[in-house]
Parts: structure tokens; C-alpha cells; sequence
């Protein structure tokens, strides 16, 4: 199985887009999320320096502006990837790029997103001096510890031995001053606590804008940084990508279910590196590909060759429920043919230490069950078939 990933703020380096503007196309398409995004995503990717493209307004729109354009690199047609590649998953404001390569926005609705995310998450932080400090090694018990004894919001768990801490520049001040046993404490280049309480004032200006934009189902699996669940429904994905922006990511769940989805190749688009890092350690096994220039394209056809599975994209036609997480579906009183109301419960997935249900986002008829009661489910497994309540989709 093949997963592509998309990595967040902070991947960006002076000049990395400078080898992919000598792809046909590449320079005009960027051009024109640009102008979505109202920023000069050439200059940036090409001429500015770190201090620049450290600006959280201008950094945002070009990581996922850069990493839709080469994203087109690995596909002859972009429809091509709905049917290899097995799931999607993003970090942080990667996640944006992950829902507009699996079809939930367009490329412009994205850029729109993006720009006023960075936009109103500089504003919050220049509200308080903030920032984020990663936490490398150390015991996991004494890493939390220490990350609420100075006050700090553990706002990243990437795996691999990494916590990200956010908080205010005193709190981070006080963390370095007093770091875990065995552990380092990494300054991060990022202008604000982000995934924290801080960052509230921006949840509530992107909750405006997403009540205005239109969706589409996820046409490949998508893993939530938020918890590792699998969720297909667009509204559930947006709401979730308005509430990340203070919510803690734990891009560590979203390695183990994509482990547990039997993924075996991963690439990181660009600018990548650090998300295939965390993959090296965080999912043994797994071949790891940063698409860092045009040089790796080679290697990563090979990938999508050799790990992706060909298949049948979500079907627009029909409504389908998936497992959100690995365990022992139960299914409530549902029958074949039967009605199924918006928002109900239809089943519950469990393991000896959670119980997860499962609901439906959409109204609609029981056409038929894929997983039998008390089978074994795989997170993204269809659950149910359901036929919707109208002919929109």
C-alpha cells in the first residue's frame, strides 16, 4: 500500500522549489496558487531568504502551494493517484495539502484556506511572544513532566522519541533551563505556540470561511493528525482542519494507523524530509522516499509502481461509512434496506483499551454490510454501503 504525505511548517529551506521551476509547467501552475494565495510563491521558493519565508503568512501558502504543483509530478493525470495510492495524511497545515490531493477541496479553495490560516495565525501570535521548542529523547513519563511543569502544551508528538512543546517564550525559556534526563531541547524556527490555546482567535476567523466552502468526500483514505482515524466525510475533515490550527497533532497515531493499514511504501512530497525522518523510525519496514527535486522523481515512480495498489476509488455514488480506527466492529440495529438517519450511530469499533463509534454523516439506506458483527477491521475498512437520501451529491 501506498501512502503519500505532506509535511508542515518549518520543512521549507531557501531556494528548494529553484530545481522543480525547470519542470514544464511548474513555474505557471505555482504562479497561479499564488495569486489564489495573494503571494509570490516563485520568490519565495526561489530568491527569499529564511527570515522571509519564516513569516508564518508566507510560509503557510507556500508549503502547500509547492506541494500541490509537484504532487502533479507523480501522476500522469492527477486522477491517476485516486486510483494507487492507498492513503493520504498531512502534518500540521500539510493536512490542507492532503485534503486537496484527495479530492475533498479544489487546489484554489486550499490556497484561499491557507492564506487566511497564516494569515490569522500570525495574528494570534503576535498577540503574546510565543513559540515551540522540540523535546528529543529522553523518558516519555519525564518529557511530559517537564513539558507541564513549565506550563507548556506538549502540541506535536511525531514519534520516534520527538514531543514538540508550545508555549510562551518564558515557558520555553524555563524548559531549556530545566530539560529531562537524556533529552535535548531544540529552539524551533516558527513564530508562534501553534496547536495551542493561543492560536484561538484563528480557529474562530477560519470557522467563517468554512461554513461558506463546498466539499467533496475524500476519494482516498484519509488519516486525521488529530488522533489517527480514518475519516472519509468532507464536512467532518473540514471542521477537523479548522479546529487543528489549536489542537495538538499526534502525527505518532498517524503512523501506527497507517502501519496497521498494511502500508509498505511512503513519500513525502515537497519540501520534504522530515516526515520520511519520523517514517525511518516510526514505521519499521516501510520504504521511505523524500521527494526532495526532480532528481527523485525516478524513485518515486518506481514507488507508486511497486507499493501502489490499483483500485477503485470511493465510489461518489454511494454513501460509505468507514472504520475510523483498528478493532471488533458491532453494529447497532441496522438492516438491509433500512433507514439511516444523519449523525446516528451505526457501530461501534472496539479494542481492550477504547471503544470508538462510528456514525453517519449523511442520511441515507442500508444497501449492504462489507465487514460482518464482531469481525476484525482495519482503519478505512468500509463498513457499510449506504444508498443517500437524494440524488445530490
Amino acid at each position: 500500500m501506498l501512502a503519500i504525505v505532506c509535511p508542515g511548517q518549518g520543512a521549507q529551506t531557501p531556494g528548494f522549489l529553484a530545481p522543480w521551476l525547470e519542470l514544464p509547467g511548474f513555474s505557471d501552475r505555482l504562479g497561479w496558487l499564488g495569486a489564489a494565495a495573494d503571494v509570490d510563491l516563485v520568490a519565495h521558493g526561489t530568491t527569499s531568504d529564511a527570515d522571509t519565508i519564516r513569516d508564518t503568512a508566507v510560509a503557510q501558502p507556500l508549503i502547500v502551494g509547492a506541494g500541490l504543483v509537484a504532487a502533479l509530478a507523480l501522476f500522469e493525470h492527477p486522477s491517476d493517484g485516486f486510483r494507487v495510492t492507498g492513503v493520504g495524511a498531512g502534518h500540521s497545515v500539510g493536512e490542507i495539502t492532503a485534503l486537496a490531493a484527495a479530492g475533498v477541496l479544489t487546489a484554489e479553495q486550499a490556497m484561499v484556506f491557507v492564506r487566511e490560516r497564516g494569515r490569522a495565525m500570525a495574528a494570534a501570535s503576535a498577540v503574546t511572544p510565543t513559540g515551540m521548542s522540540a523535546v528529543v529523547g529522553g523518558d516519555p513519563d519525564e518529557v511530559d513532566a517537564a513539558i507541564e511543569a513549565a506550563g507548556l502544551t506538549a502540541a506535536n508528538r511525531n514519534g520516534a522519541g520527538q514531543v514538540v512543546a508550545a508555549g510562551t517564550t518564558d515557558q520555553l525559556a524555563q524548559l531549556s533551563a530545566n530539560p529531562p534526563a537524556k533529552a535535548r531541547v531544540i529552539p524551533l524556527s516558527v513564530a508562534g505556540a501553534f496547536h495551542t490555546q493561543h492560536m484561538a482567535p484563528a480557529v474562530e476567523h477560519l470557522a467563517r470561511y468554512a461554513r461558506a466552502i463546498s466539499t467533496h468526500d475524500a476519494r482516498v483514505a484519509v488519516v486525521s493528525n488529530k488522533d489517527g482515524h480514518v475519516v472519509h466525510d468532507s464536512r467532518e475533515l473540514l471542521r477537523r482542519l479548522v479546529q487543528q490550527v489549536s489542537n495538538p497533532v499526534r502525527w505518532d497515531l498517524t503512523m501506527r494507523t497507517m502501519t496497521e493499514m498494511g502500508v509498505t511504501g511512503l513519500i513525502e512530497i515537497p519540501p520534504a524530509g522530515t516526515l520520511a525522518g519520523l517514517a525511518k523510525r516510526g514505521m519499521p519496514g516501510v520504504e521511505t522516499l523524500a521527494l526532495k527535486t526532480p532528481d527523485d522523481l525516478e524513485a518515486a515512480h518506481r514507488m507508486v509502481r511497486e507499493h501502489g495498489e490499483p483500485r477503485s476509488s470511493f465510489d461518489p455514488a454511494w454513501r460509505l461509512i468507514v472504520a475510523p480506527a483498528k478493532g471488533i466492529v458491532e453494529y447497532a440495529d441496522l438492516q438491509t434496506g433500512g433507514n439511516v438517519q444523519a449523525g446516528a450511530v451505526v457501530a461501534t469499533v472496539s479494542t481492550p483499551r477504547s471503544s470508538t463509534p462510528v456514525t453517519a454523516p449523511h442520511g441515507g439506506t442500508v444497501i449492504e454490510r462489507l465487514a460482518e458483527e464482531g469481525d476484525p477491521v482495519s482503519p478505512g475498512q468500509v463498513l457499510l454501503r449506504l444508498h443517500p437520501e437524494t440524488s445530490e451529491l
